[in-house]
């Protein structure tokens, strides 16, 4: 077949060899870019691991540094706390502070690693040393015992000169006043080593200061740094490379970032953790850690090399297949290419004539191309008739239309709205009969006038296209001055012949609907009562607030004593009490945010952009407004207090049903305070979920006290010497549903919010001096536990001698124990309690004594026969030298006061030679005895 002359071309590279040289160049240019990409991403990952090596180097160093500072004052506080050292610091006697810490000495150098212990008195005299002698040279002992006496609080520091120590300063007290202070040092050896162990790395420690002594070699000083190297590892492998690193930077750019550098053929990252100045600034310390990375960048040089001979290999692999794939179908390619011209033509016949109909089992692209050819020319000859038989039918369809325009003529006149017709430029081109009777003009008078100069009313259009239909409001004046709303709806109509816009208008009068629609939307939005808005309002408003990711406070108030003033004085007086704290708070607070009453006497309020001292301050102005209001009926006058919850958006919810939760829970919260009227939840309450597990266990604990469904259990607490049990500690336990026993901790921290622990107290005295009576004779002794909260009961002490005399039981027999926390809490509380529980001829014991060595002083003031030892020392005393040292001072001081010690969870056989020979009495722990119930145990 002969193509026409614009379709016959020249041979020139054909599309084969484009599609290989292109994808080529492609392929190509991806391998260039997939290897670098590798080899940025190897590097960086190596720069990122190796960041977060040195991260984790800095936060282990500086660990080991705090940990080390906070024995340093715990060994401290154990010196200071020597019975025998505060009367003759006091009295300024320096050998007999010498003799009172003699015992002590080789202790805490051999045990503790302790270099130097200083005593100074209240006006900075040495009046006992021990150790080196280096650290009373230069430092500032004036300004630390002006310090401590002030605050009598420990100061704990680190100094450099020829060598770093760490320092902790603890005051002396005797009889509540500070008498002098004990300093202690010790070196950094353990911290170097830790260091070391923990980077695997090489260590230098620099200390950047003018020198001190000329003792140091030259070699080690490092100018650059202004400063010299007290310690390193590897000295002739490490000192040159620090010399190096000290010429390319400062030492401040390497506590932000490792420092690589290259030194012998080896690639070497240098890194530094800084140690905290001196009180005085005289020097700073650094932690210096030289690693070799050589290996892991040979590695990475590797792989990239290796990904860049994988992409070549896969490049020639490709461009080969390709050439295979393509050279066969693009010659079917090029012939259908001929033929596709003749198409326009209209030479159907010919176009199937040249294209086999055989077809392959397995079609390709082609065969769909080929196939594809033919039906596009079976459709366009189809075509050809179908726009024939249009032609024909459209004909038909304009008499149709005319035939429908008239019947819309006619529905126009008759309809009850507005209809206008508009032409582009906004003019009346056509009005119906019912607008022009309610405007009472004729049809003259409107047309050609503009639509926006009839129907404006004084408010500007937003509609003004014509070719989108639209909807509005407008108001329109009648002629009796009355303003109607009419709802327009705006449509285009179909182009004139010139090509112009226009449109039709319709309108209809929505006056009365708008009313009632505005009543029920302001009953639906708002409390009828009070005019406020209500609760579905407030809620709406919530979630507008949360969908914008606001941030706010939502207060929930609720006023107190509501229902007396209601029984009192009837409801139509709460209803005018409601009716005044409405408009108090609209008055006061209206502007702030969204004011709602929630139903019965709850209100709250909606505060957008507010932070959590905002709320408050609104919480607070709210109490003193409603405390002044001064409500007055019937010659009785009303006290008006609320309490108001307070919930934080998002922080304590994010949906509406959540923060209200939080706020409800808030402020209850807030009723059950005594010292003010609103509550601000903390961020780690979490209403919902708080709420119905303390509901559920208030519950069960109320049913478990109606029912005496606790259950009381013993554990043995030995006499060491000879194994004797004669004492047991007194356990509580909930006996469940199934039979099984619910743990303490389930039930006790509910117990203790709810106010429920000061009966669960009373209820284990009852019981425990009930079984007390029967096993007295055999010479028993129980020790029950009492609550924080007990030691405000003041009714406690006749409830007790009430019970020691229904019961029969001998008060010796009984133990009763306070937690260390809640006696050095409220330390005359506590010792008044104690006190009068041993006047009705109990003993008392004091718990987990030693956690936080803040009551050593207060230990000889405290009422108590026992002290027993917290566990976390004991559990630790075969693999802790500081722990021995601890337990074996508690011991002593124990033994000082004249109270016997009680070393807690004692849970092996090793345990037992160490606290016998550091003089504890008594042991208890699952290796002396497990819990076990009482009618099992006796």
């Amino acid at each position: 077949m002969t193509l026409h002359a614009p379709y016959r071309t020249r041979r020139r590279l054909s599309l084969t060899w484009r599609v290989i040289a292109l994808s080529s160049l492609l392929l190509v240019g991806l391998v260039a870019l997939f290897t670098w990409l590798g080899h940025d991403n190897l590097t960086r990952q190596f720069q990122e691991s190796r960041h977060q090596h040195h991260e984790r180097q800095q936060r282990e160093i500086r660990l080991a540094l705090q940990r080390s500072a906070e024995t340093l004052r715990q060994l401290a506080g154990l010196a200071a706390a020597s019975p025998r050292l505060g009367a003759p610091l006091a009295a300024s006697n320096g050998d007999q502070v010498e003799e009172a810490l003699a015992s002590q000495w080789p202790t805490f150098q051999l045990e503790a690693g302790i270099d130097e212990i200083l005593v100074v008195d209240a006006w900075g005299r040495t009046m006992g040393h021990w150790g080196s002698g280096q650290s009373e040279r230069g430092l500032p002992i004036q300004a630390w015992v002006q310090r401590v006496m002030d605050t009598e609080i420990p100061i704990t520091a680190l100094r450099c000169s020829m060598d770093c120590h760490q320092y902790a300063a603890v005051p002396v007290l005797m009889n509540g006043e500070s008498v002098g202070l004990i300093v202690l040092a010790r070196s950094l050896a353990d911290v170097t080593r830790q260091a070391r162990e923990v980077s695997n790395a090489e260590v230098a420690l620099l200390v950047t200061s003018p020198l001190e002594s000329h003792d140091l070699p030259e070699e080690r000083h490092l100018d650059a740094w202004n400063g010299y190297l007290l310690a390193l590892t590897r000295q002739e492998q490490s000192l040159p490379i620090l010399h190096k690193a000290s010429a390319l930077g400062p030492i401040s750019a390497l506590l932000q970032s490792p420092l690589q550098l290259q030194y012998q053929g080896q690639h070497l990252e240098l890194s530094a953790v800084r140690m905290e100045e001196d009180a005085d600034r005289r020097s700073t310390g650094y932690f210096l850690l030289i690693s070799d990375i050589s290996s892991q960048l040979r590695a990475i040089n590797e792989d990239t090399r290796t990904l860049l001979g994988v992409g070549l290999a896969g490049w020639i692999a490709a461009e080969l297949m390709l050439l295979l794939i393509l050279l066969r179908p693009m010659a079917r390619l090029r012939r259908i290419a001929s033929l596709l011209p003749t198409l326009a033509s209209g030479r159907f016949d010919d176009i199937r004539a040249a294209i086999p109909t055989l077809r392959h089992r397995l079609p390709d692209e082609i065969d769909v191309l080929e196939g594809t050819t033919l039906e596009l020319s079976h459709q366009l000859e189809t075509l050809e008739q179908e726009v024939r038989e249009r032609g024909n039918q459209l004909a038909k369809r304009l008499e149709e239309l005319a035939k429908e325009r008239d019947f819309v003529n006619s529905l126009l006149d008759t309809a009850r709205v507005f209809i206008i017709a508009q032409d582009s430029r906004g003019r009346i081109s056509l009005v119906n009969a019912y607008t022009r009777a309610m405007l009472n003009l004729d049809e003259t008078s409107l047309l050609g006038r503009h639509f926006v100069d009839v129907f404006e009313a004084g408010s500007h259009s937003l509609v003004g296209a014509f070719d989108t239909p639209q909807q509005e409001e407008r108001m329109l004046q009648m002629p009796d001055q009355r303003l109607h709303t009419i709802a327009w709806y705006h449509a285009p109509l179909p182009s004139g012949i010139d090509g112009s816009m226009s449109r039709i208008s319709v309108g209809l009068d929505i006056t009365e609907r708008k009313a009632a629609e505005a009543r029920l939307t302001w009953l639906a939005e708002h409390d009828p009562l009070t005019e406020l808005y209500n609760r579905r309002f407030f809620q709406d408003a919530l979630q507008k607030a949360l969908r914008q990711k606001s941030r706010g406070a939502v207060l929930l108030l609720d006023l107190d004593q509501f229902k007396e003033i209601n029984e009192l004085s009837g409801h139509h007086v709460g209803d005018h009490l409601l009716r005044e704290v409405a408009e108090t708070l609209v008055l006061n607070l209206g502007h702030r945010g969204v004011i709602a009453r929630l139903g019965g006497d709850e209100f709250s309020l909606l505060l957008e952009h507010a932070d959590e001292n905002q709320a408050v301050q609104v919480a607070q102005y709210i109490a003193q407004l409603l405390e002044s209001l001064g409500f007055m009926t019937a010659g009785r006058r009303h006290r008006v207090l609320a309490s108001i919850g307070i919930a934080l958006f998002p922080a304590h919810g994010d949906t509406p049903a959540d923060l209200m939760a939080s706020a409800d829970m808030a402020m209850y919260k807030a009723k059950e305070s005594n010292s003010q009227h609103w509550h601000l939840l903390s961020r780690a309450e979490n209403a919902k979920d708080e709420l119905q597990e303390r509901v559920y266990w208030v519950d069960r604990i109320r049913n478990a006290l109606a029912e005496d469904s606790f259950e009381l259990m013993v554990q043995p607490i030995m006499r060491l010497e000879d194994r004797d049990v004669k004492h047991y500690e007194v356990l509580l336990r909930m006996r469940d549903a199934d039979g099984s026993l619910v743990p303490p901790f389930n039930f006790i921290p509910v117990a203790e919010r709810s106010a429920q622990i000061v009966q669960i107290d009373r209820w284990v005295l009852r019981h425990s001096l009930r079984i007390l009576a029967q096993l007295q004779h055999r010479d028993i002794s129980l020790a029950v536990n009492l609550s924080g909260q007990s030691l405000h009961d003041e009714g406690l002490k006749q409830y007790l001698a009430d019970e020691l005399v229904d019961s029969g039981a001998d008060p010796h027999h009984l133990i009763l124990e306070v937690t260390e926390t809640a006696a050095v809490t409220d330390f005359s509380t506590a010792r008044g309690v104690l006190q009068g529980v041993r006047d009705l001829g109990c003993r008392t014991a004091l718990d987990d004594f030693g956690v936080g060595f803040s009551s050593f002083h207060y230990l000889g003031q405290l009422p108590v026969d026992y002290i027993k030892i917290d566990g976390s020392f004991i559990r630790s005393l075969t693999i802790s030298s500081e722990s021995r040292v601890i337990v074996q001072a508690i011991a002593d001081i124990a033994a000082g006061f004249g109270k016997q010690a009680i070393a807690e969870f004692v849970d092996q056989e090793a345990l037992l030679p160490l606290l016998k020979d550091y003089g504890i009495t008594y042991g208890q722990g699952f290796y002396l005895g497990r819990p076990k119930s009482i009618n099992n145990t006796f």
